[in-house]
């Protein structure tokens, strides 16, 4: 779970409007420092399962996100991956 403070400023970066806390953007967002984080845990304790299923849920689910953005608006999509520097 994200503290706060990072999640609103990670907000604060990708929302398209003054008011925008769930676009699509913003969610990706969290989920890819979410799983970043996530990942660094179980570098450090391989064998949390528990945690490994967590991020494979956080992972499909970014997934979802974005095969959902590519298909509504496609120049959002490849700047939004271009900003998260995620492969695709």
């Amino acid at each position: 779970m994200l503290k706060p403070k990072a999640k609103s400023k990670i907000i604060e970066k990708h929302r398209t409007h003054e008011a925008d806390t769930g676009s699509t953007e913003v969610q990706v967002a969290i989920l890819s420092e979410e799983i970043d984080r996530l990942a660094k845990h179980l570098k450090k304790h391989s064998k949390d399962n528990h945690s490994r299923r967590g991020l494979l849920g956080m992972v499909s689910k970014r997934k979802r996100l974005l095969n959902y953005l590519a298909k509504e608006d496609e120049k959002r999509y490849k700047s939004l991956i271009k900003k998260l520097d995620l492969k695709k």
